[in-house]
């Protein structure tokens, strides 16, 4: 089993000797570049190059720049989907957005995690666990999602949350850890 493939299938696995990973990283880095240095009103280039990053977009997406991501293939996103300036996706796992949803600037994706054992993360080695965001999700400023956290829809995530664990739909949550403070049904 390769390397890309243990990534893919969350098991522990090394990425930073593996030729492919590290490959399709700086490819993903050179198109992260490339995108952040075109000029904001070129718009169709902006959005031509979004869909060469990312692993699926089902309509429209503005990214503000920069924008930063590892591999892009494992992002997906929905309809009406719109990221603020100096947005971060980690996609070593799947990172999936529904429609409509609303990311202000400075927030994080991040799927990877590292071994708790101090010897095997002096490794280099890590694994990855997916993030899934429902339909009709905002995020207020710097928000990080951690690895393995599932968003349902209708959500409003605040400001400086750190989310480390599921919330449901039709939530207002907050805080760090990132609570449920109010229904929204």
């Amino acid at each position: 089993m390769t390397e890309k493939e243990k990534m893919l299938a969350g098991m522990i696995y090394d990425a930073g000797s593996d030729k492919e990973l590290v490959a399709e990283r700086l490819e993903c880095k050179e198109l992260c570049r490339e995108y952040n240095d075109l000029r904001p009103k070129d718009t169709a280039a902006r959005e031509a190059l979004l869909h060469r990053i990312f692993g699926y977009i089902d309509g429209d997406i503005l990214v503000e720049q920069p924008f930063y991501c590892d591999y892009g293939y494992n992002i997906r996103v929905g309809r009406n989907f719109y990221a603020n300036f100096n947005l971060v996706v980690l996609d070593e796992a799947p990172v999936t957005f529904g429609d409509n949803v609303f990311i202000a600037p400075n927030c994080g994706f991040y799927t990877a995690e590292h071994p708790i054992n101090a010897e095997e993360r002096s490794k280099g080695l890590e694994y990855a666990r997916p993030i899934t965001v429902g339909s009709d999700v905002w995020f207020g400023a710097g928000v990080s999602v951690l690895p393995g956290v599932t968003i349902g829809s209708n959500c409003v995530i605040g400001a400086g949350s750190v989310v480390v664990g599921d919330i449901p739909s039709d939530s207002v949550a907050v805080g760090n850890p990132c609570k449920v403070i109010r229904s929204l049904k």
